[in-house]
């Protein structure tokens, strides 16, 4: 169990320092950016789905497998809480650039939005170190993939909403932060509720679908053009055979 903590406390403090790659947006060509971050978000998609499939879901399945009515029912809960949670505080993600004006309220419920979606993705990777370290290393790899197109997206919106270039860095860390306290609580529950991944691995899964199907895929099809969506394909394929991949860790 020391481990466990060992290993998800330093992911999430990985994962949280990500949120400072925000300033490449001022270091490079705007177009050459978008042109690069839509392969990532294509591969982060395949990562975040390979994940659930190949690693969450059929470990969680192999634990409990006379609950799985359960399991899907828990994954349904965790997609729909995703949509609750967008709905309510008025937030979608913003993975490329921004280069329209947003009002400077927009940038601070952005902030609240990157908060939340930070504590959940700490809790995600806590529980998926409680099934076993190989699962925990993989989601933190998802997590990580997916973090980068979303920070630099982030780190855009609040530039355009009247932040400074170090407090918009200052913020944007600060909500990343938010992963450790996920971790934290999702840890804490552990030690004190029996069976606990059978309801937080699910969730946690219907998060990352909810995520890769809401968030990232729509992006990619904003490009049409054959060349760039082939590569698409290609750059989803590599992230589901990365995490296939890390099924053969801790063989």
């Amino acid at each position: 169990m020391n481990f466990v903590w060992f290993y998800s406390i330093f992911s999430v403090i990985v994962i949280s320092l990500i949120s400072f790659v925000g300033i490449i947006t001022i270091l490079i060509n705007q177009k050459t950016l978008k042109n690069f971050l839509i392969y990532f978000i294509s591969f982060s998609a395949g990562a975040l789905l390979g994940d659930v499939f190949i690693h969450l879901l059929p470990e969680v399945v192999k634990e409990f497998s006379n609950q799985i009515s359960l399991i899907f029912i828990l994954v349904l809960v965790g997609i729909f809480a995703s949509f609750i949670l967008e709905k309510i505080i008025c937030w979608r993600h913003c993975h490329l650039p921004i280069t329209k004006n947003h009002v400077h309220n927009f940038a601070w419920m952005n902030l609240w939005g990157d908060f939340f979606h930070n504590f959940l993705d700490g809790l995600t990777v806590a529980a998926s170190y409680l099934v076993n370290i190989p699962t925990g290393i993989a989601t933190t790899i998802a997590v990580i993939f997916h973090e980068i197109p979303q920070e630099i997206g982030d780190f855009g919106v609040l530039l355009h909403g009247g932040f400074s270039v170090k407090k918009a860095l200052v913020f944007n860390f600060l909500t990343a932060l938010s992963a450790i306290l996920g971790a934290l609580i999702g840890l804490t529950l552990a030690s004190r509720v029996k069976d606990i991944t059978l309801f937080l691995v699910p969730f946690a899964a219907g998060n990352f679908i909810y995520i890769a199907g809401s968030d990232l895929i729509p992006e990619l099809h904003k490009e049409t053009a054959i060349k760039k969506g082939f590569l698409q394909i290609l750059s989803f394929i590599i992230g589901v055979l990365v995490m296939y991949s890390l099924l053969f860790i801790g063989e």
